[in-house]
């Protein structure tokens, strides 16, 4: 599709709607009176997100802003945080203390793996530790860091990793010791990050003490255009809300858009939530989301979905077809722009990974339009599978539409640096000796989901947030790129 149209401002089709409840007196109809005990609980309507924290606290309804104490389904933690979270939970619970439940633990190294630092290699040692110690039934590891493929228990980011092992189902709770565990909301489940102490404690209890959030709702309707992706979608609702305009409440998804993702997509909806300060993001579960789930495992769960009269706080609503590829420019995850409208901005590189960016949609979505364009990329484009599953993917799944192609072959005839390890790599810098790292003030393109000075690694690095179809296009030509030039 050839890019046509004049240069105009970012098409801000957002809309605010606010529910206004209209209340009427009666009259009661005499009744007899009765003792409190034999009132008991009147139910109330919730979202999804109350329902879930309801359903594991033994309360027939919660509303937002009440304390309760949950529990909790599975813990998740990785490399980063892992240690500090074990070492909390000996101290306050005792050498001798055994973890909740040894089976709803999930360790996943997958942040700074394939480096030569000493004390991050040491915090895998450590973690291995752990997982002996308290027979961790759920521990990914990773022994020889030389090839990856010689790992059959090492998955890659944890986040994505939790989803292909069947750690994510509908109806859940899970907490992880990273703040896009939000990421599992896609599947219906309540999912958030937490800091060490609150996962030690987990660890010892299975329990937590959390404030229900209100949930704010975002409805995607309409037909996606080909050159639009979900990255487009959640770029643009957090420049309309801010990084701060979902502070500690629930972000609820829906609508045809929304309704006619893959599960991939549906996570990357839902990973960059806490961009935008959410608490948790969430998509009613469905037939594609039952179909993943079940491929994976076998574990019963319970869906549930918001009702009809349901509270949200807000109610914002798109029409996509209206919507264009979008940009989220240094240094802010919110600095919304047009692709189009940073069509000037010459570029150093471009990176392909990550939680957000980095899943098997990604790939073949940045593949085809390569294979559409048949030109070579201009700047040093670096490929990261996130997992194990994904990198496989890139080298055995013909891409749709691509006369066989696997996407590994078109990158390769596209010039683009040969796929490395699974792991979080330069997504948040790391040691220097890191794929893909920034270590020079280079300008990036990346699908990644944050754009912090350093995030990348140097302090001076320009990163531009986009979605897979438009890290392709400005790789092939050097500047940030619409995508529809090349579709």
């Amino acid at each position: 599709m050839a890019l046509q149209g004049t240069m105009h401002a970012p098409c801000t089709t957002g809309r605010v709607v606010r529910r206004a409840v209209k209340v009427s007196a009666v009259a009661a109809t005499p009744t007899p009176a009765r003792t409190p005990a034999s009132t008991g609980s009147v139910k109330r309507a919730m979202t999804m997100t109350e329902k879930i924290l309801a359903n594991h606290s033994d309360n027939a309804s919660v509303k937002p802003g009440d304390n309760i104490w949950t529990r909790v389904d599975k813990l998740m933690t990785h490399d980063v945080c892992g240690p500090g979270t074990f070492g909390i939970f000996q101290k306050e619970f005792g050498p001798n203390a055994q973890v909740w439940d040894n089976e709803r633990v999930v360790i996943i190294p997958d942040h700074y793996i394939f480096t030569s630092d000493a004390r991050a290699n040491r915090n895998v040692d450590i973690l291995r530790d752990m997982a002996t110690k308290y027979n961790i039934k759920y521990f990914y590891d990773i022994t020889d860091r030389s090839n990856f493929r010689a790992n059959p228990d090492y998955k890659g980011v944890c986040h994505v990793a939790l989803a292909q092992e069947g750690h994510c189902k509908p109806g859940e709770v899970l907490f992880g010791t990273d703040s896009h565990t939000c990421n599992a909301g896609a599947f219906g489940q309540f999912a958030t990050g937490v800091g060490n102490t609150d996962a030690g404690f987990i660890l010892g209890t299975g329990k937590l003490l959390i404030k229900v959030p209100p949930t704010m709702r975002f409805i995607m309707d309409g037909e996606m255009p080909e050159y639009l992706l979900a990255k487009d979608l959640i770029l643009q609702i957090i420049g309309e809300i801010s990084v701060a305009g979902a502070t500690y409440k629930a972000m609820e998804f829906a609508g045809s858009a929304v309704e006619g993702m893959n599960m991939d997509e549906r996570m990357t909806i839902c990973n960059m939530v806490v961009e935008a300060g959410g608490k948790n993001g969430v998509i009613a579960p469905d037939q594609t989301t039952f179909d993943y789930v079940h491929a994976r495992s076998q574990e019963p769960f319970q869906a549930v979905y918001s009702d009809g009269a349901a509270n949200f706080v807000a109610d914002y609503k798109w029409d996509v077809s209206k919507l264009e590829p979008l940009v989220a420019a240094p240094h802010s995850p919110d600095n919304r722009k047009t692709a189009r409208e940073c069509s000037d901005v010459k570029i150093d590189r471009v990176y392909i990974g990550s939680c957000t960016g980095g899943k098997t949609e990604d790939f073949i979505s940045a593949a085809k339009l390569f294979y559409r364009a048949k030109r070579q990329v201009k700047v040093p484009t670096y490929l990261v599978p996130a997992t194990q599953k994904v990198w496989a993917d890139v080298y055995t799944l013909p891409v749709p539409g691509c006369d066989g192609k696997t996407a590994a072959e078109i990158f390769e005839e596209a010039g683009c640096v040969t796929p490395a390890a699974p792991s979080c790599a330069a997504c948040l810098g790391g040691p220097r000796d890191t794929f893909a790292r920034m270590n020079e003030p280079e300008v990036c393109v990346s699908t990644t989901n944050r754009n912090f000075p350093g995030r990348m690694g140097h302090k001076e690095g320009q990163i531009y947030l986009a979605s897979p179809y438009t890290a392709a296009a400005s790789a092939l030509k050097g500047y940030v790129c619409d995508p529809r030039e090349y579709m």
